[in-house]
């Protein structure tokens, strides 16, 4: 008799905690998709600086380096024979 009622509250609470994921669970993943929308939002919306026409920004000037490194060694030019 035991066993039997055992077996019923434990199907019981199965199907209670089955009922409970499907209402929660979307509800928790609809909330941090929220949360990820306003991230990508904020992080988008914050204003970037205006150009006026023609005029040129320069981020990085480049370093100038020689075309062959030192380590490298000589070039040798040369010409294909046929």
């Amino acid at each position: 008799m035991f066993v039997v009622e055992f077996l019923v509250i434990l199907a019981c609470v199965y199907y209670i905690i089955r009922l409970l994921i499907r209402l929660v669970l979307p509800m928790l993943f609809q909330g941090l998709v929220n949360k990820a929308q306003q991230h990508s939002q904020q992080q988008y919306s914050q204003p970037r600086p205006r150009h006026t026409d023609g005029s040129v920004r320069v981020d990085k000037i480049p370093q100038t380096k020689s075309s062959i490194p030192d380590s490298e060694g000589d070039y040798i030019d040369y010409e294909e024979i046929k």
